[in-house]
């Protein structure tokens, strides 16, 4: 009896303490951290005053307002910033990061906000729009390391020079200075360059064909796997958001064409 008593006992409590974790995990979110790279014009940048701006600051903002949670922003270098996230140094990351299943493996995703081209750019020299892998065999072809870019580069240009910096910036600028051949990255982070600092030198070669195991759906925010009541939120704020026209707003304000197509 008393054996059967105490195995009541601990089945209750350990009941009691896994309706304790649940809880703790659907907590009423007050406070968001945001990460984000701060390096990925017109998406995310720091400006020349050390502060944080661009079309996914502004965003993740509305969002929270829709949210009512206070939200602090955190720059994160782009290598760290699954781990930082995994680690604790904030909540969500919004840093133009596509959904792509070997991410989804480590953390969650919500609704995509984005969906763009991918495309790769040139000097202003280059005639031929032919970017087949066959073509670009021992071409110096440049992208950010870690990203989806750097993957497709990986899979079909393995005989092409794959060279890989910390940030977009450093590969355009590398291009620029007739170090590379061809850079790969989002459309719209290189019409930024192509429409600024690369004018002189540089032009749009080709669009690639997005693969959907590399690429994935879009662009979406992250969080931790166990986050399920801030998933939720953020998924509701992004569907308010492009119906009652603000994701449209904030869009217009830094692109040209709708970034929620391909």
């Amino acid at each position: 009896m008393t054996k059967t008593v105490g195995l009541i006992a601990a089945t209750v409590a350990a009941m009691l303490a896994g309706a304790g974790i649940a809880q703790a995990q659907q907590k009423e979110w007050k406070e968001v951290r945001i990460g984000t790279e701060g390096a990925y014009p017109p998406w995310n940048n720091l400006n020349s005053a050390g502060k944080l701006e661009g079309f996914e600051i502004d965003y993740g903002n509305a969002l929270c307002e829709k949210m009512k949670v206070k939200c602090t922003w955190v720059a994160q270098d782009w290598d760290g910033i699954i781990p930082a996230l995994l680690a604790g140094k904030y909540d969500v990351i919004m840093a133009g990061m596509n959904a792509t299943e070997e991410r989804a493996k480590r953390v969650s995703f919500t609704t995509t906000y984005s969906r763009t081209p991918i495309s790769m750019i040139g000097p202003k020299s280059q005639a031929s729009t032919d970017i087949s892998p066959a073509t670009l065999k021992g071409k110096a072809i440049g992208a950010q390391g870690s990203t989806i870019h750097a993957n497709f580069l990986e899979k079909y240009y393995k005989d092409a020079q794959i060279k890989l910096y910390p940030t977009q910036e450093e590969v355009n600028l590398d291009l620029k200075n007739g170090r590379l051949d061809y850079v790969i990255a989002d459309k719209l982070a290189l019409t930024d360059f192509i429409d600024g600092q690369g004018k002189d030198c540089c032009k749009f070669i080709a669009d690639v064909k997005r693969d959907p195991t590399i690429h994935g759906p879009g662009v979406a925010a992250a969080t931790r796997k166990d986050d399920t009541a801030l998933i939720a939120l953020f998924n509701k704020a992004i569907e308010e958001s492009i119906k009652d026209g603000t994701h449209k707003k904030i869009m217009d304000k830094y692109f040209k064409v709708n970034i929620l197509v391909d």
